[in-house]
């Protein structure tokens, strides 16, 4: 071969390798589902590419030259390997889907339906305890996708990231079983005044959470908790938060927590907006079940429609108005 050029289109190897297989065009042209004039156009192409003729061609039989038999073995590595790396991103990934915390209803609702509506896909179970953590991995493309408050992520976060509203979730509070307020069914925002409670200060994972709060606290003299000892799984966060003994910014479906009562907050409801969020450019069976899953469940519960005495800030209506 005279030239060795930049770059070789691997459709006119596999044109090359078919006809040396049959040494026969009208043969290899039908193997290749292609009319006989573009297989011999692309073998010429190829040929003209690499300075060098690869075939005799009579008008009685088709034989490799010397060129042609040396440029076999290497053309046919060439698209074994193109055949390994197609099917391998063929094969369906999971669809890593980041639920925030174990026992959180919102997300792990959607995502329990969704393996009920397509149980062949794989959907798998992430927990990053929050979107603002999950954030990074989504963008970064070690998580698919994340349910939390869209609006409370940086700009420069939203930016390469989409979202759809899922719910307004209604809002609670963590009490000790000894607290003041542990005996009312419900708890009236006003009542918490005088209170500090936790609501994740100091994580750099739920900085989108600890904003709400402030913004639900502004005004009604209740104190965001100072930041607390980060801990890692229900055990250690049930003991760090008996030992502070604050009440907790929850929502209504928060896991139980041992010695401790959850009760919804009253007098307005504050509502936590949550999206599904993922990386813009997401192309997955799975994510398209997810947000099927999403939608049933939030249209039989009325998931998106807020109460008279509903509370979001305004800034979260604005986004989701967008």
């Amino acid at each position: 071969m005279s030239r060795t050029p930049a770059h070789l289109d691997p459709r006119l190897l596999r044109a090359f390798v078919t006809v040396a297989e049959e040494l026969h065009f009208t043969r290899a042209a039908a193997r290749l589902y292609l009319a006989q004039q573009a297989l011999s156009r692309d073998v010429r192409r190829l040929e003209r590419e690499l300075g060098a003729e690869l075939f005799v061609r009579t008008t009685r039989q088709v034989t490799l030259t010397a060129d042609g038999e040396r440029l076999l073995p290497y053309a046919r590595r060439v698209l074994a390997a193109q055949d390994e790396l197609l099917g391998a991103f063929r094969q369906a990934r999971p669809l890593l889907v980041d639920l925030n915390s174990p026992g959180l209803g919102t997300g792990r609702r959607v995502l329990l339906r969704a393996r009920e509506l397509a149980p062949e896909q794989e959907l798998m179970a992430r927990y990053e305890s929050g979107l603002g953590g999950a954030a990074l991995e989504l963008l970064a493309g070690r998580l698919d996708v994340s349910f939390g408050r869209f609006a409370g992520l940086e700009p420069a976060l939203r930016a390469g990231l989409a979202h759809r509203p899922v719910r307004y979730e209604p809002m609670a509070v963590v009490l000790p079983e000894d607290h003041r307020l542990a005996a009312l069914a419900e708890v009236p925002l006003a009542a918490l005044a005088g209170e500090s409670v936790y609501a994740g200060a100091g994580n750099p994972r739920t900085p989108e959470w600890t904003d709400l709060a402030r913004r639900l606290f502004e005004g009604r003299g209740i104190a965001v908790a100072p930041p607390a000892p980060f801990a890692v799984g229900d055990e250690e966060f049930g003991r760090i938060m008996a030992k502070t003994r604050n009440p907790v910014l929850a929502v209504v479906d928060f896991p139980a927590m041992p010695r401790t009562v959850l009760r919804p907050l009253v007098e307005p409801v504050p509502l936590s907006p949550v999206s599904l969020v993922w990386r813009k450019g997401l192309v997955h069976p799975g994510f398209n079940t997810l947000v099927r899953a999403a939608a049933e469940i939030g249209s039989a519960e009325n998931w998106l429609i807020r109460p008279a005495d509903g509370w979001i800030p305004a800034m979260d209506v604005d986004m989701i108005k967008t």
